[in-house]
């Protein structure tokens, strides 16, 4: 597994009081796996991690968001806690950045709160996915649909509801990223729309659509 995602490079965007578990635990999968993977922020330094509602340890910022662009990576991941995505959906550099990916047609994933950055950025209309449970109304109010399962695939968007779903969420995203490099590679169609409806139907990968964990290796 060390070299399934050898030469690809990630970015994990986050601000202080991000659930450490979900910034550390995709991050140390992603590295195993072979990728580079770089922390963007809002401000540079240090950022401040939670366990929860506390303090936990602080992690170094790699690259400034207002310096990048999902030109720059392969993949984004938005890991959660409460306040982290609730200041980066009013950082209109940060919003950009994730919609950057969607307009690219690359890989998103996003735990816990998460998908409030994906709202913001007016990205979920018509996708299903899921997240904390408090965000049901929000996503539904965007025009998405919420289901409780551990981890969805909605094309390359892959969701997690909260930190006890973080292996399936890193085994998922692993799987996404490895085959989405294979059908570029491959030079098959991509979906490359930010939004459902743009695009011609039937523009996403084979197999796709909605893909549970447990289904995805039976395509």
């Amino acid at each position: 597994m060390a070299e399934e995602l050898k030469g690809m490079k990630v970015a994990f965007l986050a601000t202080d009081m991000v659930e450490e578990s979900e910034l550390t635990g995709p991050w140390q999968a992603l590295r195993d796996a072979g990728a580079d993977v770089e922390l963007v922020s809002v401000e540079p330094g240090e950022i401040q991690m939670a366990r929860h509602h506390d303090k936990s340890g602080t992690v170094r910022v790699d690259r400034l968001v207002t310096g990048v662009s999902g030109a720059d990576y392969d993949a984004l991941v938005l890991p959660g806690g409460v306040a982290n995505p609730d200041a980066l959906r009013t950082s209109p550099d940060a919003v950009r950045f994730v919609r950057d990916f969607f307009d690219q047609g690359k890989p998103v994933g996003a735990i816990c709160h998460a998908p409030w950055m994906l709202v913001e950025a007016g990205v979920v209309s018509g996708r299903t996915l899921t997240s904390w449970p408090s965000l049901a109304t929000d996503l539904r109010n965007a025009g998405a649909s919420r289901i409780d399962r551990e981890v969805v695939v909605d094309d390359l968007l892959v969701t997690s509801r909260w930190p006890d779903d973080i292996p399936a969420f890193a085994r998922q995203l692993i799987e996404v990223l490895s085959r989405w490099r294979r059908e570029t590679l491959a030079g098959r169609p991509l979906p490359g729309r930010a939004h459902r409806g743009q695009g011609l139907p039937g523009q996403g990968l084979p197999g796709w659509r909605l893909v549970e964990l447990d289904r995805l290796h039976d395509h």
